[in-house]
């Protein structure tokens, strides 16, 4: 084959790519993020590959699945902060997410079988979302807070805040709050309306994470970022500081000496976009897809958000850095996800329920959202220790600053924040809710490439 047949082949192939997955660059394309993967949960990309492992942080793109096991349960978060949760056995299915002409952001989604439940927001007056279920669908247009639940007969919507709207094959129904509807899916076109909730054993779970997000969301007003999605644990898992010559910088608790944030994560291949690297820190979203990674004397790594939001970062962004460091490299072989673990992590105290051994250089890795009560706090009683030994120093606390949030109102990092290992368990048929094993993609003795 000649060499010009065989440049036509190349540049077929790398169109064909291109246009088969939305690429992060694209105007047109949007990703979300799966901010919360307990025990077994898998996603399918749609590469032709079927279900793999899913791990925190994965950027979901239009026409992503998610599918948990007996004992798992995901989050989801979009752009405005809107939250998807799942429990276990329920597939769901990201059949749009993409942005209009208008601006207009689409998304919709569909649920398979399960229980999901969803904080809709409704900030954005040029936003499209709506949920299939069955043979239904429910278009949403101001902020609500509701619980969905398909089953083989029958599906059910429970509405905990705001009021909806449904349409289908029963017609236009509405549901107001505190009440719910049931479709019979035998093709008999019926429902039936409650004017009350019939409680889930994991409505306690779906609450106590909402309430995290209230406590320590970074609203998409604040001054830093035109988003919300991974603020509250920016705001759990570190702290702002005013560094003179550079600005608004964060760093999250717990770095230690000799910490660097590619120390945990994974580079998993996207087609038409490439390899992007995914941060197994719980903190580990926006500043990986935004801003960049700066390394300041004496202080250690600090992400510096920058003034772009307009398109989203694949391979880590890193200035300053310090002698001898090398900045992580993609495998060399597409369609691969490898795996890269060189930190430490916190883990559980033996016998002890909801404790965690903190450990100077987890950054925050192996620690549950709202399971310390004040992480900063312990964060700098072990950094005095560190610094007797010769370990980095925090900038001075006068530097330190928190984001406004929406209210312009500052919220105590030492505020105690609800929190459960699993939703209590209660009867029925429904049955109980164990508690699930975090997953993010750690492998032993994985090297940094």
């Amino acid at each position: 084959m000649s060499t010009r047949k065989l440049g036509v082949l190349f540049a077929l192939t790398v169109l064909f790519l291109s246009i088969s997955v939305p690429s992060f660059a694209d105007s047109q394309a949007r990703i979300v993020r799966l901010s919360q993967v307990d025990g077994d949960v898998q996603v399918d990309r749609n590469v032709g590959k079927g279900y793999e492992k899913a791990f925190i942080n994965l950027p979901l793109t239009q026409g992503f699945k998610v599918r948990s096991g007996s004992d798992g349960r995901a989050e989801v978060e979009f752009e405005d902060g809107t939250t998807l949760r799942i429990t276990p056995g329920t597939t769901i299915e990201f059949s749009e997410l993409a942005l209009r002409d208008s601006g207009a952001r689409a998304s919709q989604l569909i649920l398979q079988t399960g229980t999901a439940y969803l904080n809709y927001k409704g900030d954005k007056p040029v936003q499209e979302f709506s949920v299939v279920f069955g043979p239904e669908k429910l278009q949403l247009d101001k902020a609500s807070h509701l619980r969905l639940e398909m089953k083989d007969a029958n599906s059910t919507l429970a509405v905990f805040k705001g009021e909806v709207e449904v349409e289908g094959t029963s017609g236009k129904v509405e549901v107001e709050k505190k009440h719910s509807v049931t479709f019979d899916l035998a093709g008999a076109s019926q429902y039936t309306v409650a004017n009350n909730l019939e409680p889930d054993p994991y409505d306690d779970w779906d609450k106590q994470q909402e309430k995290y997000h209230q406590q320590y969301n970074l609203s998409a007003s604040s001054s830093y970022s035109p988003y919300a999605y991974g603020g509250s644990d920016l705001n759990y898992y570190g702290s702002f500081y005013s560094i003179p010559g550079y600005g608004m910088m964060w760093q999250p608790y717990l770095v230690g000496a000799g910490w660097d944030p590619f120390m945990n994560g994974a580079w998993t291949w996207y087609p038409g976009v490439g390899y992007a690297w995914i941060s197994s820190y719980p903190w580990g979203w926006t500043p990986y897809r935004y801003g960049s990674w700066t390394y300041l004397q004496s202080y250690g790594w600090f992400w510096r958000p920058g003034t772009s939001w307009a398109g989203w970062n694949t391979v880590p962004r890193i200035s300053n850095a310090p002698h001898g460091f090398t900045s992580p490299r993609p495998p060399s072989v597409v369609g691969q996800t490898l795996v890269v673990n060189r930190g430490t992590l916190a883990t559980p105290v033996a016998g002890v329920e909801n404790r965690v051994q903190l450990r100077d250089g987890s950054a925050g890795l192996g620690i549950a959202r709202g399971s310390v009560r004040d992480l900063g706090k312990m964060s700098r009683q072990l950094e005095r220790s560190s610094m007797i030994r010769g370990g980095p120093q925090t900038p001075s606390a006068a530097s330190a600053a928190r984001l406004p949030s929406a209210s312009r109102m500052s919220v105590s990092r030492g505020a105690p924040v609800s929190h459960s290992s699993g939703p209590s368990t209660g009867g029925g048929s429904r049955g109980s809710a164990s508690s699930p094993r975090s997953s993010a993609p750690i492998s032993q003795g994985s090297t940094h490439r």
